[in-house]
């Protein structure tokens, strides 16, 4: 998967972190476990893809350690 790909992706899973803890403040008692539910995987799948994005960017040549 390239860089822009995932880059993509990271961002639109970041919009909908934010959708749902926006909607988590103003949901009812009874709709927060479900919803408390699909913001911890909506963000678990967040955190892949960051982690997927940072392992594939590499330092450019002229700052890596001799």
């Amino acid at each position: 998967m390239s860089i822009r790909l995932i880059a993509k992706d990271l961002y639109r899973l970041q919009k909908e972190v934010d959708r749902l803890e926006q909607e988590l403040k103003a949901a009812p008692t009874e709709k927060k476990v479900e919803l408390e539910e699909r913001l911890r995987k909506v963000r678990a799948e967040r955190n892949r893809l960051r982690g997927m994005l940072e392992a594939n960017k590499e330092p450019a040549p002229y700052r890596k350690p001799k």
